[in-house]
């Protein structure tokens, strides 16, 4: 008899800039439920990231954004306590819609300085794209 082998889910996390900051939601459901996150979520079979991306955008703050930059891909099996799950991070600026939470969101909030403690590695993605930033070369006009 042959087991079935086990794959790792594949997820999209998104550091979305607006003027007045940078853009957490509170977490509704468990894991992590009452933290704040990154928005973000599970690709949909069939789907590109770059769309899952956008639609969770939408899904989670009402924001519509435009993706800026790949940030990473963060793959630590014990990254999420709900098994192997592989996020593909990206950078983002919110070019309309209005911020409300909706789906897997308590609340949306717009943060000049985030909170340390953010759910999942979230704060380790936070970090490398303010360091990208930092970096500049990066056009946020556009």
């Amino acid at each position: 008899m042959q087991r079935a082998k086990k794959y790792p889910m594949v997820a999209v996390d998104l550091v979305i800039l607006t003027k007045g900051g940078i853009v957490l939601i509170k977490r509704l459901n468990p894991p992590f439920q009452g933290y704040w996150a990154l928005p973000g979520g599970f690709v949909e079979y069939g789907e590109k990231v770059e769309d899952a991306a956008r639609r969770e955008a939408m899904e989670e703050t009402g924001l519509e954004v435009s993706l800026i930059k790949l940030i990473g891909v963060y793959s630590d099996p014990d990254r999420d306590p709900r098994g192997h799950v592989i996020s593909i991070a990206f950078l983002a600026k919110a070019i309309g819609g209005r911020l409300k939470a909706s789906t897997d969101a308590k609340e949306v909030k717009v943060f000049k300085k985030p909170p340390s403690n953010l759910a999942f590695d979230h704060s380790k993605i936070l970090k490398d794209a303010l360091r990208m930033l930092e970096k500049g070369g990066i056009d946020l006009s556009g």
